[in-house]
């Protein structure tokens, strides 16, 4: 059952953008900034009941002022809704730039009753295809219960890092190899790539210890 893939640290870089991936968002959908009056919405937004959104309230909201804190207006100018015609939000993504040197991927999220009709692959190339090929590598932390999104993250050119440790946490990519080969299809785990991450990297990473992607 996937309910029972671990929650385990995975660690992806792009360093270089996959244009062939990119897509157009779908009709009836148009994107914007999320506003001031929604961050109830964003920090709900990566759980798929309200049970459990409640239960990881208290985290959000910590993670908002450590990482988001002091450059309130940059986090909903850049952090991207995905909605539907009445203007209700069903996706949601930001490109930050983690401890101000990495840009990083935050939260990327589809509601459930919207996947699979290309939204979230339309929402990453909306964030990505503009940008210039000095703000790569990109990078982002994900677990292996993602495995749709891993998917989609190699497409565009993402690459799993093999680094035992990324700043403060072990990365897991050798535990997460037989969840990802169980429930990803065969040909999408075969196209994954991995890659060391950068000395500069990694080295940086050890001036922190809040975790900021």
């Amino acid at each position: 059952m996937e309910e029972e893939i671990p929650d385990l640290d995975l660690f992806m870089m792009c360093p270089q953008l996959n244009r062939s991936a990119l897509i157009p968002l779908p009709d009836g959908y148009h994107v914007r900034s999320c506003r001031k009056d929604e961050l109830p919405i964003w920090k709900a937004f990566p759980f798929d009941n309200p049970t459990e959104a409640k239960e990881y309230e208290g985290f959000m909201t910590g993670f908002f002022h450590s990482t988001y804190g002091g450059k309130e207006e940059q986090f909903y100018q850049d952090t991207l809704f995905i909605c539907d015609e009445k203007d209700q939000p069903i996706a949601t993504c930001l490109l930050w730039k983690a401890y101000g040197l990495f840009n990083t991927i935050h939260w990327l999220k589809v509601l459930k009753g919207f996947e699979g009709r290309g939204i979230g692959r339309a929402l990453l190339s909306i964030i990505l295809q503009d940008l210039p090929d000095t703000a790569y590598p990109i990078y982002l932390h994900t677990q292996p219960g993602s495995y749709r999104a891993i998917k989609l993250y190699s497409d565009f050119g993402f690459k799993i890092l093999t680094d035992p440790i990324i700043g403060t946490r072990t990365n897991d990519w050798e535990a997460c190899k037989p969840y990802l080969q169980q429930y990803m299809p065969t040909q999408a785990y075969a196209r994954l790539q991995t890659s060391k991450a950068p000395n500069d990297f990694i080295e940086q990473l050890k001036n922190f210890n809040a975790v900021e992607f």
